[in-house]
């Protein structure tokens, strides 16, 4: 908890360092805290389990998803593998996300299968990294199990800077068809818009129920800029807390800039915390 509330990270990059590009290391040196990173990775460069439980109880992290994220073209490959045994010693606190990239898996909903049943509570796709469109129809066994199953899709929608990127599939506007084929289909936007597409992101979480916007990589204070043609106490009530660890100064600085938006407490406790039990029914089981 933070100041008495309950906090849930949403969006935490948990990766072996040996399967990573040197610009994800440098990114997560240039926007987190690099010092304090090193000291929670063994010689190998794998995360020390207790280390990073401990670092996310200091940091008053009650819950946390753990993404991966098979990628090499941009940032490398983080398989969901390498996140279990960060599960295993504390599943109360960690959970994992599953990714899939259809350039690489085949079939789709095989590979998906495979990783909800390794506990994934979700979905994530990287579609700027991985260099496909949201709205390929070969994702879309993947969308029906997710569909069928409540587990939600969170997906990338933003800008990125990675060599390699391809910022055009970040467009929310291409998930317009997804939402009409799978109307029961939740969604998350990561990022929520960052960069050219902040009002289509809040558009479409204002006008579908099943749509939200997940903070990762946006600074707390900067959010009613961002969202200037909304009214942010509305729109907050769709808002999911998370911060891309590690490329964040700190978590508990990021929650302390949101209590300070002036958001009314209701609002503010379903933000860090009470809208990600709900979109994450896994989070609740554990």
């Amino acid at each position: 908890m933070i100041d008495g509330r309950l906090v849930v990270d949403a969006h935490v990059h948990a990766a072996r360092l040996p399967t990573l590009r040197p610009a994800w290391r440098r990114w997560a040196e240039e926007f987190g805290d690099g010092a304090g990173l090193a000291g929670l990775y063994d010689e190998n460069g794998t995360l020390v389990p207790e280390r990073l439980d401990a670092h996310f109880e200091a940091e008053g992290v009650d819950k946390a998803l753990l993404l991966c994220e098979y990628s090499p073209k941009t940032t490398g490959e983080q398989p969901i593998e390498d996140v279990l045994p960060l599960i295993k010693y504390n599943p109360r606190r960690f959970r994992p996300v599953a990714n899939i990239n259809p350039h690489l898996h085949y079939p789709v909903d095989a590979e998906l299968e495979r990783q909800l049943s390794l506990g994934a509570v979700a979905l994530k796709l990287h579609p700027v990294h991985g260099g496909f469109s949201p709205a390929d129809p070969a994702l879309y066994p993947a969308y029906q199990v997710c569909a069928g199953a409540g587990v939600p899709v969170v997906v990338h929608c933003g800008t990125s800077s990675f060599p390699g990127s391809m910022n055009k599939y970040a467009d929310p506007v291409l998930f317009d068809d997804v939402l009409r084929d799978f109307p029961g289909l939740t969604l998350v936007l990561a990022h929520g818009g960052r960069g050219w597409w902040y009002q289509a992101a809040a558009f479409l979480a204002l006008s579908r129920p099943n749509v939200w916007i997940e903070l990762s990589g946006l600074p707390p204070h900067r959010l009613p800029g961002y969202y200037a043609q909304y009214e942010l106490g509305r729109l907050a009530g769709k808002f999911i807390f998370g911060t891309d660890w590690p490329g964040v100064p700190g978590i508990a600085r990021n929650a302390r800039a949101l209590a300070g938006l002036g958001l009314d407490e209701e609002t503010l406790a379903g933000v860090l915390a009470g809208n990600a039990l709900e979109v994450y029914p896994g989070l609740r089981d554990a």
